[in-house]
């Protein structure tokens, strides 16, 4: 298949436009970084690196626009500069395949609605998108939502595209809200705890007074032997401070800071769980109290898991039979997506978690508004999809 990468959006449309009329299909790509996820896809690819470099930036109105093509790594550098941060801290997939990190772009964690430890209290890629520009599979430029935080101009696109996998246009802008990065910054951490203690702690030290930021829990199988739950802290100083004293103190001296080192290791480990192991890696959001014994049914039978958002994002690495995990997800209530797998299974099992019958015939109606002709169907979704 062909790689496509046209150098202004002029060419984006008229790449579609070709491609639509000879009945061709492009998969939307940034660094790749996530190419592996879904079906093994069937499509010429359309490589949107050649829109890059940030547009217009300002710190003083907490809103950044960005070619999509822009790698994450020169968003994160620019906005560092200015003691701000993409709030919904979002990471790069490559290292879960193996690869090196620093090739994904903004609007290919956008698309994915990637979102780190931080989405327990920040949000996702969604609730800060403010608006973007795209081409549709039609190879028509249009524009949704705007830069400014207080924009209501109808149906809200934005966040139809948040999540979208490249499925419904192509993203060319984006424009972001960015929040003050926190001065300070404290981990407390408890050792050796059963998923179900973590699992009690985290919820308790969430329920409670701290303004916890983040809280996950490594399980003993996904961290060298000894599990450790994480608890975050951040704002200013005097504040994090005595947050974390009376945290310390509510659970009994159970808590010990970890060094800033240590704290960041422990939280890219989180964030980008590359060290669990397993023939796949499944990704399943599910009620924060379910969390703790799915870990515990799993564990014995070989998987590695990681619990963040609290209880409430449950990462699994398992060597067993790829198809028992969906519907013990399912089970509890929450849904499940294939992450990584080898490419028969990926052919076999939706990466995305099936939907109702109705919500899969809105969601067709929705596509065939954007792309009538399929430009963007390159079998990546799978006939589940």
């Amino acid at each position: 298949m062909a790689t496509i990468r046209p150098d202004s959006i002029d060419a984006l449309c008229d790449a579609i436009r070709q491609a639509r009329a000879s009945g061709g299909r492009l998969a939307i790509s940034g660094g790749g970084s996530k190419a592996d996820v879904g079906a093994p896809q069937s499509a010429d690819r359309l490589d949107m690196r050649g829109l890059r470099g940030i547009i217009d930036y300002d710190p003083a109105e907490l809103v950044l626009t960005a070619y999509a093509g822009t790698p994450l790594t020169e968003i994160e550098a620019a906005l560092a500069d200015k003691g701000q941060m993409l709030a919904f801290d979002p990471w790069d997939h490559g290292p879960l395949f193996g690869r090196p990190a620093g090739d994904a772009t903004l609007g290919g964690v956008v698309a994915a609605g990637v979102a780190g430890p931080r989405r327990l209290s920040a949000g996702g890629a969604r609730d800060h998108l403010l608006g973007f520009t795209a081409v549709s599979g039609k190879g028509d430029r249009f524009v949704a939502g705007g830069k400014v935080v207080k924009n209501v101009t109808g149906f809200d696109i934005a966040k139809l595209m948040a999540g979208s996998w490249g499925r419904l246009a192509a993203m060319t802008e984006v424009t972001v809200k960015v929040l003050p990065r926190p001065r300070v910054s404290a981990t407390l951490a408890a050792d050796r705890l059963t998923a179900a203690l973590a699992r009690t702690l985290m919820l308790g030290a969430l329920g409670g007074s701290s303004s916890v930021a983040a809280a996950a829990h490594l399980p003993a199988a996904a961290h060298d032997g000894d599990a450790i739950t994480l608890l975050r802290l951040e704002g200013f100083g005097p504040s994090v401070e005595a947050r974390a004293q009376a945290l310390a103190r509510e659970h009994g001296g159970m808590l010990e800071r970890l060094t800033d080192d240590r704290a960041a290791a422990l939280w890219a480990r989180v964030r980008c769980p590359a060290h669990l192991s397993g023939r796949t890696l499944w990704r399943a959001q599910l009620p924060a109290l379910a969390s703790a014994s799915l870990v515990e049914e799993l564990e014995p039978q070989g998987a590695q898991c990681l619990i963040d958002w609290g209880g409430s994002l449950l990462w699994i690495g398992w060597d067993g039979p790829p198809d028992v995990i969906r519907p013990l997800i399912e089970g509890v209530g929450g849904h499940a997506m294939l992450v990584r797998a080898p490419a028969d299974v990926r052919a076999r099992l939706p990466f995305q978690h099936p939907r109702a019958s109705a919500v899969m015939t809105l969601e067709a109606r929705v596509r065939a508004a954007f792309d009538p002709d399929g430009v963007f169907e390159t079998g990546r979704f799978g006939e589940a999809g």
